[in-house]
């Protein structure tokens, strides 16, 4: 099965990048020629292109929920999208209407998408560090994605 596994944030906006450096832990971690390991900045519409094409995709974002502890790690399915940060964009298409949009027009988008959040403290501070809590949430996100790939795909 053909899948994704999409970092997503900002990698020089603190906790924002989280995403991204949970696929970078990853590359070393995932051996198998059928799981992609990507990072983007991008959301909403811009998101359809780095996913045409796959089965499966899993999602890793920053997530800021009201009543969220920081450095908590979700597992969200379709049905959960919008609270993500890159998921949802002030300035695009929410992510699930940009994937609704996107098979209407006859994208080939994968069936099966998970996404893995991590509730994050500080978005707007530059720095290429996230805040300690978060750091620490990063190998439970790693592990958490890892659970979602098949045992084939993992080395060691």
């Amino acid at each position: 099965m053909k899948t994704l596994v999409l970092g997503l944030g900002n990698p020089i906006l603190t906790d924002d990048g989280v995403g991204i450096e949970v696929v970078r832990t990853l590359q070393s971690r995932v051996d198998d020629p059928q799981v992609t390991l990507h990072e983007s900045s991008l959301g909403g519409l811009n998101l359809l292109d780095i996913l045409v094409g796959y089965d499966r995709a899993i999602i890793v974002d920053a997530i800021q929920t009201r009543d969220g502890t920081v450095g908590d790690v979700y597992h969200l399915k379709s049905d959960d999208f919008e609270p993500c940060l890159h998921v949802s964009c002030a300035h695009d298409l929410d992510f699930a209407t940009a994937l609704e949009l996107g098979r209407k027009i006859g994208l080939r988008l994968p069936r099966d998408i998970t996404i893995v959040a991590v509730e994050v403290q500080d978005v707007t501070t530059f720095g290429e560090k996230c805040t300690p809590l978060v750091q620490v949430a990063i190998n439970t996100a790693v592990d958490m994605v890892l659970q979602e790939l098949e045992p084939a795909a993992c080395a060691g």
